[in-house]
């Protein structure tokens, strides 16, 4: 039997008393019942960091005219050599999402990805980085180097054949024909090897999968902000005016009306806005106790 330790000292908590007489009953406080747990944050398996433009960490939206296109980037990654792919997600005031846009490598080698995008119509929109598994990408390179080796030649084409039926399954039906029938080539035991990956590299086939891609491990940013504003709140050319100034000779203070005859020249010299300065009462000035 294994060794068991016997200690001779008071339990903790229990005070000695005579022999045959019990401790007296001491009311124990009761511990707090446990808190549920809170949510655990998870980090995503592909990260997506140093999401641009931003402004003070997201703090404060990043600015656009409405029908402005300006790029998006970010620095994704993951481990090992399988591909990864992202792209961004503009959600419009109401929170609908837009058509994601894909994003390209800016130089290979650096994880580092970009898109342009455009803007709205006017409000508060934002933006969403996603990164996530190109299990085809993947593929297309495993089968380009083994294939023309002769390396589990057999093997690679049925693994890109089941890749393709699996894409397929997002690809809208008008044009998912394309795409099972490269599967179908890849399964074609009676062709050459070399022809039936040509069949599935084909440009067409490829176009569709670029549009459709089949996407693991989608991983999302935190959603940035972004103001939208008209077109005029990137530049203009400001004309300050003053109303009290274009008066007439009957009535030398001006008003919004006798002022308004002066704004087709100002819009003819090709100014965009007009600016009014603060306008302030004038008259006689009222003091306390007298008029």
């Amino acid at each position: 039997m294994p060794a068991t330790n016997h200690s001779s000292a008071t339990p903790p908590g229990r005070r000695a008393t005579a022999a045959g007489k019990k401790p007296a009953d001491r009311k124990r406080p009761k511990s707090p019942a446990p808190k549920p747990p809170g949510p655990v944050p998870v980090t995503g398996r592909i990260p997506v960091l140093d999401v641009r433009p931003v402004v003070q960490h997201g703090r404060r939206p990043a600015k656009a005219v409405a029908g402005e296109s300006f790029e998006v980037s970010a620095t994704v990654f993951r481990e090992g050599h399988d591909a990864v792919a992202a792209n961004v997600v503009l959600r419009d005031p109401a929170g609908r999402p837009g058509p994601w846009t894909p994003m390209r490598e800016l130089a290979p080698g650096t994880d580092r990805w970009g898109a342009t995008v455009t803007a709205g119509a006017p409000g508060r929109w934002t933006y969403t980085v996603e990164a996530w598994a190109d299990p085809l990408t993947t593929w297309h390179r495993h089968a380009r180097i083994k294939i023309p080796a002769g390396i589990d030649t057999e093997l690679v084409l049925e693994e890109g054949a089941r890749l393709y039926e699996r894409a397929a399954a997002g690809v809208p039906e008008a044009r998912r024909r394309r795409v099972l029938e490269a599967a179908r080539a890849l399964r074609d035991e009676e062709r050459p090897a070399a022809w039936r990956l040509a069949e599935a590299l084909r440009p067409k086939v490829r176009e569709v999968l670029a549009r459709y891609p089949l996407r693991e491990l989608v991983t999302a940013s935190d959603p940035m902000p972004l103001l939208v504003e008209r077109e005029r709140a990137l530049y203009g050319s400001w004309y300050e005016f003053f109303p009290r100034s274009e008066g007439t000779a009957a009535h030398p203070h001006g008003t919004f009306r006798t002022a308004e005859r002066r704004l087709k020249p100002i819009a003819d010299m090709g100014f965009d806005v007009v600016y009014l300065p603060p306008i302030h009462p004038i008259g006689h000035t009222f003091r306390k106790g007298r008029n």
